[in-house]
């Protein structure tokens, strides 16, 4: 018997689910009245060897949550309550942005509108990428958010994207903490999890300890806990979340291009993320990096969404208090 059965149904989902856990859709940022918008960001400046390789992953991140959509309002354990603890804290889901491959600088201005816009409507944008070009237009509209205000990064990440150029391209995946390095509003940058080899010679690695960046590595975070890095965080920080999937260990996240040993664990993430909400603010998120083709069974877009689902609890509680 191959046919496998609708746990969906199970659970009470209905038969079809477009949004990420059954969210209310919101096709027009303009109208945004949610204080948290997820938006797919399914490309933004591919490698031409590459293209957009993960394209597919908001949708998939989307399916998969979908058995879940008649449950949004239970008891969630990493909560602590219902993810959302009251309708008017509830996120909404904004589709998917639209992308060319062939046009990367078009790709980065629809990303910056779109935050800019979310932004401008008192919200946070939580995007579901898409590579690790991603966050670079996302950290360029919050110089645009009209506040003035200094912004730490906490990237979660196996790999430092501290690259200068990279076949050709400055904005590719590679590249990203260098050029949120160079916006004047970027004060301070907290780079976790880093291991293995990556595309960074030790050169980029130097550049990026003369700029200030503090290096948790993922093993420094094993063996010294998740303090190690959130006493990096000053109180009071305007954070800017960006969470590559590869952190993740492999056994967990296997949908990922470079799978290494050694990984974070599910609950040292989120535990970095609640633990950076109790030392400032989350005024924007990215999770990149996933790629359905290269999952297990669903086994790392259930982890990621997950996480994702966590983060919008983190983040309704955050707009609670304001």
């Amino acid at each position: 018997m191959n046919e496998k059965p609708d746990l969906g149904a199970l659970f009470g989902a209905p038969a079809e689910t477009r949004t990420f856990l059954g969210l209310p859709a919101c096709s027009d940022l303009d109208t945004l009245a949610a204080p948290i918008a997820v938006i797919g960001a399914p490309c933004a400046t591919p490698y031409a060897s590459v293209g957009a390789y993960c394209r597919h992953a908001p949708d998939a991140l989307r399916r998969v949550t979908a058995s879940l959509a008649a449950n949004i309002d239970r008891h969630d354990f990493d909560s602590g309550g219902a993810v959302f603890p009251a309708a008017h804290l509830m996120a909404a889901d904004c589709g998917n942005l639209p992308f060319d491959e062939a046009d990367p600088a078009g790709n980065r201005d629809v990303i910056r509108a779109a935050v800019a816009t979310v932004l401008a409507r008192n919200a946070v944008p939580v995007l579901l990428g898409g590579d690790d070009s991603i966050p670079i237009p996302m950290i360029d509209a919050l110089a645009h958010a009209g506040d003035h205000r200094k912004y730490t990064i906490l990237q979660i990440d196996a790999h430092i994207d501290w690259r200068e150029i990279h076949m050709g391209e400055r904005l590719g995946l590679s590249s990203t903490m260098r050029r949120a390095s160079e916006m004047p509003h970027i004060e301070r940058i907290v780079q976790v999890g880093a291991r293995g080899i990556g595309s960074a010679a030790t050169a980029d690695y130097e550049d990026a300890l003369a700029w200030g960046v503090k290096f948790v590595p993922a093993y420094d975070l094993h063996k010294r806990g998740i303090e190690a890095a959130l006493d990096l965080i000053p109180d009071g920080s305007q954070i800017v979340l960006c969470v590559d999937a590869d952190a993740l260990d492999p056994a967990l996240i296997p949908g990922v291009i470079g799978r290494a040993p050694g990984g974070l664990t599910y609950y040292q993430v989120v535990d970095l993320i609640k633990g950076a909400a109790g030392r400032g603010r989350i005024a924007a998120a990215d999770f990149v990096e996933f790629m359905p083709e290269r999952d297990i069974d669903d086994i790392g877009a259930l982890t990621l969404a997950r996480l994702i689902t966590t983060t919008l609890g983190v983040l309704a509680r955050q707009a609670d208090r304001r």
